[in-house]
């Protein structure tokens, strides 16, 4: 693509990001995000304001160490004090020790800020970001101005915010940043400020956009129509107050949308890595819905809608995901058709013909009456392979389930309550064995019992762990007499996997769960049972006797 076409894009998740009120990156951190920015192929990654804390001094220190391939690392301060020459400001004489390529200050451009922050002449503003940007140019490769609260000063008294930019540019800045700090503008406004910015001034412009309007992206864009050439922001918006400008969703959208080029085509494909690294290391759940690149980003539900994408995806969607390194899902629930059965089957790698197989009809039936009940599949597919299997006949019973009971303890008020399980199973043997066990709640000795149970028989349910558990209250107004239903997610290290489980007690739905989860770990490992000859001697156990409906853990779910 031709370079005219390439919009620059300038990171400040590391600045910027960590300004949002539930971020805290760790230098570790911030050395491992920048590292893939650069793998990404952002043109710059600001480290954070060595003047303001000792975390961001020690990153560029670190950053040192790291051999950065494409990026161009930026430190950020602020213009010179008022009264003090740039070459005499502590602030910028600590950007000049971050050994940078690229030093980025903030500088005042609303009137208003100048005579109320301040406190000084309009003109007196004029020399302070001009003698800093022409101090920053004789010891930096580049230095960039980012035009605090432009906008809305250009909309104010757009002569003296004009003036402002010609200071900088007269004083030889590399780009000047226009910045909706406020985040209030809409992208008529943006555009038509960015166009008479590029009227005023001969450097490059950049566009640096807040989402308080939610319109960051949009801004942003409108920003780039308008002949900005650099796009900041941050990677998942994240900001001060309503976030920033989300470049996943900016450099996707120009790219994909627009025609232009931000980052290797091969490299864009990782976006949705980036994206979940950033959520992990700041400690936040991703997004689900989060364009592009959310879980739920191009999950379907509506019948109608699976059934189109099963002729030709675009008739739901808008991009190829795999573009961004996202998947296609298909989400299952009482607006479900015959597509999403046959989509699904084809999932699990089971073929069915879905213009003559009566059973996809009765699967149909009773996942819609599961859903009324309260069941839901969203977060569960094991569950509902599992229930496929069923239905279709072809589920492997792996033991039999006789019973369960759960004791609740606590000796003293300054001691922790403790859970003792007992289970009673029937192996693949026969026989039934009886196991307990205790833990730290009634889930977590259940768990425990029900492993001890089947760890002879099957060593690889060692491998099971749970990593996520989740209980919603169905019935809000029952009280304690509510329904709950339990998700649980489920790892062996190699997949992870959701299963669900309802009932009007919390035990029973968290059983539900739990055993879904051992069966579906069972049935995708596929292996036979060990043998267990002096089981039943050592567990007083006797033969097995024949199956009834009500001791078959093949007939769950129930409602």
């Amino acid at each position: 693509m031709a370079d005219a076409k390439h919009i620059q894009v300038y990171d400040t998740t590391l600045r910027d990001g960590c300004q949002s009120e539930d971020v805290s990156l760790t230098v570790e951190d911030k050395v491992t995000i920048a590292e893939r920015l650069d793998d990404l192929g952002f043109d710059y990654i600001e480290g954070g304001w060595p003047g303001s804390n000792d975390r961001d001094a020690a990153f560029f220190k670190e950053i040192k160490k790291i051999k950065i391939r494409h990026s161009k690392i930026a430190a950020f301060g602020s213009t010179r004090r008022s009264g003090v020459r740039a070459s005499a400001d502590r602030n910028l004489q600590l950007l000049l020790r971050t050994g940078t390529q690229v030093a980025t200050v903030v500088g005042k451009t609303w009137d208003m800020h100048v005579r109320e922050a301040l406190r000084i002449p309009l003109n007196e503003n004029l020399e302070i970001v001009n003698d800093t940007i022409a101090f920053l140019k004789k010891n930096f490769d580049e230095a960039i101005f980012d035009a605090e609260h432009f906008f809305d000063g250009y909309f104010h008294n757009p002569e003296y915010a004009l003036a402002c930019l010609k200071a900088v540019d007269d004083a030889g800045v590399t780009l000047i940043a226009l910045c909706d700090t406020n985040g209030g503008r809409l992208p008529g406004e943006i555009e038509a400020a960015v166009t008479a910015a590029r009227a005023a001034v001969n450097c490059p412009l950049g566009i640096h956009c807040h989402n308080d309007s939610e319109v960051a992206v949009a801004n942003t864009l409108a920003g780039v129509k308008a002949g900005a050439t650099q796009v900041q922001g941050t990677v998942n918006g994240f900001g001060e107050r309503c976030g920033n400008a989300n470049l996943v969703s900016v450099v996707a959208n120009l790219q994909l949308k627009l025609g232009y080029h931000c980052v290797p085509p091969a490299k864009l494909k990782t976006m949705r890595e980036v994206s979940t690294l950033v959520y992990e290391l700041a400690n936040i759940t991703p997004f689900a819905r989060q364009p592009y690149v959310g879980r739920s980003a191009f999950a379907h539900k509506g019948g109608l809608h699976v059934s189109g994408i099963q002729r030709n995806t675009a008739t739901y969607e808008h991009i190829d995901p795999a573009l961004l390194g996202n998947d296609r899902r298909v989400l299952l629930s009482e607006l479900s058709g015959r597509a999403n059965i046959v989509y699904k089957a084809k999932e699990f790698g089971l073929e069915i013909d879905s213009a003559s197989d009566d059973k996809i009809g009765a699967l149909l039936d009773e996942l819609k009456r599961l859903e009324g009940a309260g069941y839901t599949f969203d977060g569960a597919d094991a569950s509902f392979e599992l229930l496929m299997l069923r239905t279709l006949g072809l589920v492997k019973e792996h033991f039999n389930f006789v019973s369960f009971r759960v004791f609740d303890d606590k000796w003293h008020e300054d001691r922790a309550p403790f859970s003792e399980a007992v289970v009673v199973l029937e192996g693949p043997d026969g026989l039934r064995t009886r196991n307990s066990a205790i833990g730290n709640g009634p889930v977590n000795a259940l768990d425990s019992a029900l492993r001890s149970a089947l760890l002879p028989y099957y060593p690889n349910l060692e491998a099971i762990q749970l990593v996520d558990y989740k209980v919603r209250v169905l019935d809000n107004g029952a009280g304690t007499e509510a329904r709950v239903r339990v998700l649980i997610e489920s790892t062996d290290g190699k997949r992870r996997w959701g299963t669900v489980g309802l009932s009007s007690n919390v035990v029973e739905a968290s059983w539900q769960a739990l055993v879904d989860s051992v069966e579906y770990k069972l049935h995708k490992d596929n292996v036979k049972p060990r043998a267990k000859a002096a089981a039943g001697k050592q567990n007083g156990t006797r033969p097995r006797s024949p199956k009834s409906a009500e001791n078959s853990h093949a007939a769950r779910p129930k409602a």
